[in-house]
Parts: C-alpha cells; sequence; structure tokens
C-alpha cells in the first residue's frame, strides 16, 4: 500500500512539473487585448448581435455600454427578443431612447424555436441573418445581454483583428467575482478553461487548438458565411468553443440535423491557416451574479458532459484525473505526514505548492485572496461532482439549458 501511494503521489507531482513546463503556459494572465487605439486607413462597418431573454434587469447598463461605444466606424445593434415576458423589447428601446439613438439599435422578436436548433444559437441566427440582409457589416459581434463593454472595447477589438488579420477575435469577459461562491470558484472556472484551451495554443495559427468566449467574439462575416454561418454549429451547447473551432479549421462543418456536432473538442486534425485570437478582459465584464452555489453549479453542469462528448468512458477517465491531479496531492501529503512517510508527505506537499502557484495568477487577476489558491483541491472536487451532476441530468434527459428552455442532442 506504502509503495503505490509513493508511485501514485509522484505521478501526480510528474504531472504539474509538464502541465507548467509543457502545456503552453496555459497558466499566465498575459494574453489580453492591449491594443492602442490606431486611426485605421479605413474603419469596417460593424455590427452587434445579442439574443436576450428576460434581461430587462441588466439592459439598461450592458446596452448602454454599446451604445456608447466610442468607436468611429459604422456601428449597429441587433438585439433579438427572445420570447422574454419581463418587457425586455421595451427596457432596449428605452434605453436608445434616453441616448437619442433610436437609429442605432434594431430590435427583433424571435421566432418559435425550430427543430435541430438550441434557443440561443436560433435567436443569434436570426439577428445575424437580418444583420446581412440589411447592412451587409464587414464584423458581426456576438456578445451576451448581460456583458457591460468598456467603452473602447470595439474599438481595440477591430483594431487587433485589422492589424493582425484575425478571422475572428474574442474575449473572455471578467466575470462577476464578488461574494464568497464567485471568489471560491470563478477564478476556477476560467482556470480550468484556460488548462482546456490554453491561450497561447489558441492563438497560435501553427496550433490546432481552438476555442471562444461566446460572451465577446468579433468575427469576420465572410468568415462566417465561408463556414456556413450559424448553420453549421446549430445544435452546439458549447457554441462559442464550436464557432471557433469551424473557423480555425477553415471547413464547412455543417451536419445533419440528427447528427450530434463535436466542433466543440478543442482538437483539430485537418490542415488549417485561419487566424483567431482568444484573451482575458479586466475592463469588459459580465453583470451576471452568482448570488449562491447553485447558479454556478447550473452554469457548469449545463455543459460538463458535453464538453466529454456525452461519454461514460471520457466522464469516468475525467473524474479519475481529476482526483489524480488535484485531490491527490493534499491526500498524500496528509497520508504521509500521519504515517510518518516523510517522502510520500514531501512529494504531495511539492504537487500541492506546483498547483497552487499554477492558480496564482488567476486569484491575483480577480484579486482574491491570495490564501484561495491553496483550496485548489476543494474546488476541484466541487467541479468533479457537478461534472457528474451534467451526466446525470443528461441522462435523465435534463441536458443542457439556456434561459428555461432544456436541450438534449
Amino acid at each position: 500500500m506504502t509503495e503505490i501511494l509513493f508511485f501514485v503521489v509522484l505521478l501526480s507531482l510528474l504531472i504539474w512539473s509538464g502541465l507548467l513546463t509543457l502545456w503552453g503556459q496555459f497558466w499566465r494572465t498575459d494574453q489580453q487585448l492591449n491594443v492602442t487605439e490606431t486611426q485605421l486607413e479605413k474603419f469596417p462597418s460593424v455590427c452587434a448581435v445579442i439574443p436576450a431573454r428576460n434581461e430587462a434587469d441588466l439592459l439598461p447598463k450592458t446596452l448602454r455600454s454599446l451604445l456608447c461605444q466610442n468607436y468611429p466606424g459604422s456601428f449597429t445593434i441587433f438585439l433579438i427578443d427572445d420570447q422574454s415576458t419581463d418587457g425586455t423589447a421595451e427596457i432596449a428601446q428605452q434605453t436608445a431612447q434616453a441616448l437619442n439613438k433610436n437609429q442605432q439599435l434594431h430590435v427583433i422578436t424571435a421566432q418559435s424555436l425550430p427543430p435541430g436548433w438550441s434557443g440561443k444559437l436560433w435567436a443569434m441566427e436570426q439577428g445575424i441573418n437580418q444583420a446581412i440582409a440589411t447592412l451587409e457589416p464587414d464584423y458581426l459581434l456576438l456578445t451576451d445581454a448581460d456583458i457591460e463593454h468598456d467603452i473602447a472595447n470595439l474599438h481595440q477589438l477591430v483594431t487587433k483583428a485589422e492589424q493582425e488579420d484575425l478571422e475572428l477575435a474574442s474575449l473572455m469577459v471578467r466575470l462577476r467575482c464578488e461574494n464568497f461562491w464567485e471568489k471560491l470558484l470563478i477564478p476556477a472556472f476560467v482556470f480550468f478553461f484556460q488548462k482546456l484551451y490554453p491561450f497561447r495554443w489558441v492563438n497560435n495559427p501553427k496550433k490546432s487548438t481552438a476555442a471562444a468566449a461566446g460572451g465577446c467574439i468579433l468575427i469576420r462575416t465572410a468568415t462566417l458565411k465561408r463556414i456556413g454561418g450559424m448553420q453549421a454549429i446549430r445544435q452546439a451547447l458549447i457554441d462559442d468553443c464550436a464557432l471557433a473551432h469551424a473557423v480555425k479549421s477553415g471547413f464547412n462543418q455543417s451536419q445533419d440535423s440528427g447528427d450530434r456536432t463535436k466542433l466543440q473538442e478543442n482538437t483539430i486534425s485537418s490542415p488549417h491557416s485561419s487566424k483567431i485570437w482568444l484573451g482575458l478582459s479586466s475592463s469588459t465584464h459580465s453583470l451576471r451574479p452568482y448570488l449562491s452555489l447553485s447558479p454556478i453549479w447550473d452554469m457548469v453542469a449545463r455543459t460538463a458532459f458535453t464538453q466529454l462528448n456525452y461519454s461514460p468512458l471520457l466522464l469516468i477517465g475525467t473524474i479519475i484525473g481529476m482526483i489524480l491531479v488535484y485531490i491527490v496531492p493534499p491526500l498524500g501529503f496528509i497520508v504521509g505526514a500521519l504515517t510518518g512517510n516523510w517522502l510520500v508527505a514531501l512529494i504531495g506537499l511539492s504537487a500541492w505548492l506546483l498547483m497552487s502557484l499554477a492558480y496564482l495568477p488567476m486569484i491575483r487577476f480577480y484579486q482574491c485572496p491570495v490564501w484561495l489558491a491553496f483550496c485548489l483541491p476543494i474546488i476541484a472536487l466541487l467541479y468533479n461532482l457537478m461534472t457528474l451532476d451534467s451526466a446525470l441530468r443528461y441522462w435523465q434527459g435534463r441536458g443542457g439549458a439556456w434561459k428555461g428552455r432544456v436541450y438534449k442532442v
């Protein structure tokens, strides 16, 4: 038993050593939108597309932030009211009217959800089609109704896309991190996302890793048309990464409605040349509150099993892997110390410290107490339980959900 414990704890240490040195420096927070606003020769036209379902509480701030962008070029907003019951459309129009920018906002009433689509993507599809048919913009800004944009956000995104010839540029906006549960779990959510999709690899056209963050995606209209539009990812619950995958791979990934899309995979085997970029933002942020454990749990459980392609084998492997990587180090340290096996205790402590050092930059980015960096094993245990719950929901027919709708694809 002692030998088994030694090798398991040692394996965990070796894994963390490899992650820190070989896995795209995922733990760093240096991939940020630090672009100086420059005067381009010509400012491309942009249309923002916002799916909104019962967002009346947040729109006065979030929509205002878009209407007040300092972007010098043509910028129009299409908001899709997706069968809201709280006066979302009226609040949107009142917000634009208060700023005397009625002409800049178009509110669309969403049509009924057809078979083969997820609700959010169907809403986006209608807004995109209207924007292209009406204005044929150079870029589309796909964003959420809970995002408050920095006044220079669009200007900087377009500048980066133009200067670096990007097909797609996306921001992992700063999520709300104010109460206990947000501080405990939100930085880890971004940390795990970065580990799954190292941003440096995403931003390297020679690497196949592709990802985006759905809260803020700037994409060339021509690029979206080339990959088959939102039709290509119409069933995807992890639609942001599916879109990034389709763009970076350079292929039309449209599938029959009966097929399960696999565009959310983070690796692709086909040749590619399209350039995409994904980074963190400290100035553009989400206003969505997570006042308790429950909404964070639901957010993760909504798509965790989808990320595993609904595979029981991948689920088992993920749970074992999470235990080995995150939970074994502190257990090894504690068991080793209690039994007097100081070598095991030292190895376990070393792995725990490496884990905490990897997590520390994200803790600092979110301005959380440093001691939370040492809580990653407990946090990982909670995320493991959320992943298990995600699988249970899927098997019970309560799969992914968006704003009160449930999908099982």
